[in-house]
C-alpha cells in the first residue's frame, strides 16, 4: 500500500473497533483470495457477511468480493490498518454514482436515470436500511462512489457498502462544549469527494479531509473560531483542485464569509466576506451598530457552472433579524446570490432577494443551474424558489432578473417584484413590539429542502410551506454566548397550513400542480427529479412517496414514518438502480426486484 508519513494521525472508529486518539489500534484479518477466474486478491477484512467479504486491497481500494466466486481464502493473520496517502491522479466519477451534496454541481437534483419509472414504480421495495448508532436526526443526503455509500452526521462519517447497507468504517471526533447555534444543536448535512479525499465540516468550524477508502485523517484546518460564535454544518463543494465551505451562525452575530481551500492540503486559497468590514465596498449599506455583527451566513451548500466556470454561493439573513434600526439600508451581501470566480473569489455579479430584510427570510436555498429554452430563447438560467415566497428566473451569465412571481398563496408582505428586482413592499409588515402577522412565516416559504428541475417536463419541483408567523420586535442587543436576534416570532393561533409539493411553470411562475400534505408542516425533506418521469418526496406524514412528474398523481408510498430532515437521491451499482433517503436516524434504500 502507498503509505504517509508515520506520524499522521488515524482518528476514526472502524467496524471492528473505534480507534482514538491516544488509545490502542486495533487489529485486521489479512487474507488471500483466489477467484474462479484465477485473480488473486489480498488485503484487510473490513467487514464481512454470508454472501460476501469486502477487502481493504494492498492497493489502498475497497473491494467487494462474492463468496460464491471465491475458490480459496487464505488466512495471513491480523495486522494494524495502514496509513494511506491519497491517490493523486483518481478517475473522475461515473455517471452511476451520486458523487455531491446534489448529484449534479449546478445545484440540479435530476437524474438521468430511468430503470425506476412510472410503470414499474409500484414494485419498488426496500433494499436495506441502515440506522447510524446514536443519531436521531439525520439531515444528509448520501454520496456513492464506486459502490460505496458516505453518509455525514455531526463530527460523524459513516462509509457503507451501497449494495447491502453493510458497515465498511466509521470516523467520529466528539462533539465540542461551548458550540450555539444550529452548529451546536447537532447539524449536519453531508459530505463531498475529490478522488480519495472526503471533507466533511464539523460542529466547531474545522474542514477535515479523511481517506475514503479508510475514514484517516488527511488534514484538517480552522476555518473559523467557534467561540466566536462561528460553526459549520453543511456540505462542502468540490471545484477542481479547491474545495469550498461556508460557515453557520447566521442567527448568532457572526460575520458571515465563504472560502476555497485547497484539495491536497488544505490551504486556504481565499475568502469572501458576506459583510463588509467599514470602508469596503456595501458598507454604506449598514447604518449603525449591526454591521459588527451583521451575520449573513453561508450555510447551505452552493452550485457550480461548469460552463460558465461560476460558483454561486448564497448568503443569510442579517443580524438582528427582525430589529433594523441598528442596520439601515439594503444591508449587502445579505440575502443574496453571489456569483464568484472560483478561482480568487472575485465577486462577478449579485443580486439581493430582500434587502433590508426582518423576517429571517435568508436566501440560503439551493440555485439550480439550467440550460434550457426560456420564452422561446435558449439561455443559461438560474432558477431559485426563494424563503421569502418569489420564485426567481435568472440569466446567470448576467444577473439579469427573467421572472419573479410568488409560488404561495399566502404571501401578504409585498404586491410583486419590480423591474429593478426590488419587491414591492406593504406598509406596515414589519416586525413591532406588540407582533405583526406576515406570511410567509419565519421558516419560509420553503427553506433548505432540496428542489429540481426537470428539463423534460419544464417544470420545478419544490416543498412549499403555507405558513404565517408573528413576528415581535425588540430591543435586546448582542451578548456574547448568545443568539442576535432582536426579537422573537410565535406561530398564529388555530392557523391551519401545510407543506405542499409543488410543480412551477419555470416560464411563467405558474402552479402546475399541486399535492397538498398532511402534517404539521415541521419535516424538512426535498425532492428528487429523475428522467424517467418520476419525482420522490419525503410528505410530511412521513411518508416516502413516488409521483408522476407531469401530473403530480402519486404512484407509490412507503410508509417510513419518518422525520424527513434530509433530501432524497439515486444511484446504480451493478446494473441496479437505487433510490436512497435519511430519515429520523436512519438511511433507506429502495429498488426494484432482482430479476
Amino acid at each position: 500500500m502507498a503509505l504517509a508519513p508515520a506520524d499522521v494521525p488515524l482518528v476514526a472508529s472502524h467496524v471492528r473497533g473505534l480507534v482514538d486518539a491516544g488509545r490502542r489500534r486495533p487489529t485486521w484479518p489479512r487474507v488471500r483470495a483466489t477467484t474462479r477466474e484465477g485473480a488473486s486478491v489480498e488485503g484487510l477484512v473490513l467487514a464481512e457477511a454470508a454472501d460476501d467479504l469486502h477487502l481493504l486491497t494492498m492497493d489502498g481500494r475497497l473491494r467487494r468480493l462474492r463468496r460464491r466466486d471465491v475458490t480459496t481464502l487464505e488466512a495471513l493473520g491480523r495486522v494494524e490498518m495502514p496509513v494511506l496517502a491519497p491517490r493523486s491522479v483518481v478517475s473522475p466519477p461515473s455517471p452511476d454514482d451520486w458523487a455531491t451534496y446534489n448529484g449534479d454541481p449546478g445545484g440540479n437534483r435530476h437524474s438521468p436515470h430511468r430503470q425506476i419509472a412510472p410503470d414499474n414504480v409500484a414494485r419498488l421495495q426496500s433494499a436495506w436500511t441502515f440506522a447510524v448508532p446514536g443519531i436521531r436526526a439525520l439531515r444528509a443526503t448520501p454520496l456513492v462512489v464506486d459502490g460505496v455509500m458516505y453518509v455525514g452526521a455531526p463530527n460523524e462519517v459513516v462509509a457503507l457498502d451501497a449494495r447491502t447497507g453493510r458497515s465498511l468504517w466509521h470516523y467520529r471526533r466528539p462533539r465540542t462544549p461551548g458550540v450555539i447555534g444550529d452548529a451546536g444543536a447537532a447539524v449536519n448535512r453531508g459530505v463531498a469527494l475529490a478522488g480519495d479525499w472526503l471533507f466533511m465540516v464539523t460542529d466547531d468550524a474545522r474542514l477535515v479531509a479523511l481517506h475514503r477508502a479508510t475514514g484517516q485523517v488527511l488534514w484538517e484546518v480552522v476555518m473559523a473560531d467557534f467561540r466566536a460564535h462561528y460553526g459549520a454544518t453543511s456540505a462542502p463543494l468540490v471545484v477542481g483542485d479547491l474545495v469550498v465551505s461556508g460557515i453557520s451562525g447566521g442567527d448568532e452575530g457572526v460575520r458571515g464569509f465563504v472560502a476555497a481551500y485547497d484539495v491536497a492540503t488544505g490551504a486556504r486559497r481565499w475568502q469572501f466576506w458576506t459583510v463588509p468590514a467599514p470602508g469596503e465596498p456595501g458598507a454604506e449599506t449598514w447604518k449603525g451598530r449591526a454591521i459588527d455583527h451583521g451575520c449573513a451566513a453561508t450555510w447551505l451548500t452552493g452550485s457550480y457552472d461548469a460552463r460558465l466556470d461560476t460558483l454561486y454561493w448564497t448568503a443569510g439573513n442579517p443580524c438582528p433579524d427582525y430589529n433594523g434600526d441598528e442596520r439601515e439600508g439594503d444591508n449587502l451581501w445579505s440575502n443574496a446570490v453571489l456569483a464568484l470566480d472560483p478561482q480568487t473569489g472575485v465577486r462577478r455579479w449579485h443580486f439581493q432577494f430582500t434587502p433590508h430584510d426582518l423576517n429571517d427570510w435568508d436566501a440560503v436555498q439551493t440555485v439550480v443551474v439550467a440550460d434550457t429554452t426560456f420564452r422561446g430563447q435558449s439561455r443559461p438560467l438560474l432558477l431559485q424558489a426563494n424563503r421569502n415566497g418569489f420564485f426567481y428566473v435568472f440569466d446567470r451569465s448576467s444577473g439579469a432578473l427573467l421572472l419573479a412571481e410568488p409560488f404561495i398563496r399566502g404571501l401578504n408582505w409585498a404586491t410583486g417584484v419590480g423591474p429593478d428586482g426590488r419587491p414591492r413592499r406593504v406598509p406596515g409588515m414589519v416586525p413591532t413590539v406588540g407582533g405583526t402577522t406576515v406570511c410567509p412565516s419565519v421558516e419560509g416559504a420553503t427553506n433548505w429542502m432540496s428542489p429540481a428541475f426537470n428539463p423534460d417536463t419544464g417544470l420545478f419541483y419544490v416543498q412549499a410551506l403555507e405558513r404565517c408567523s408573528v413576528f415581535l420586535k425588540s430591543s435586546r442587543w448582542f451578548e456574547a454566548g448568545e443568539s442576535f436576534y432582536g426579537g422573537s416570532t410565535t406561530r398564529v393561533p388555530s392557523e391551519v397550513g401545510g407543506k405542499v409539493l409543488r410543480a412551477l411553470d419555470i416560464q411563467t411562475g405558474r402552479i402546475v400542480w399541486e399535492l397538498p400534505q398532511i402534517g404539521a408542516g415541521d419535516t424538512w425533506g426535498g425532492v428528487l427529479s429523475t428522467a424517467s418521469g418520476l419525482v420522490f418526496v419525503g410528505e410530511d406524514d412521513g411518508a416516502f412517496t413516488a409521483v408522476e412528474a407531469r401530473t403530480g398523481r402519486r404512484l407509490w408510498r412507503y410508509a417510513a414514518n419518518a422525520p424527513w430532515r434530509g433530501s432524497p437521491m439515486t444511484y446504480v451499482v451493478d446494473g441496479r438502480q437505487y433510490v436512497a433517503v435519511a430519515g429520523g436516524g436512519v438511511v433507506y434504500a429502495f429498488a426494484l426486484p432482482e430479476g
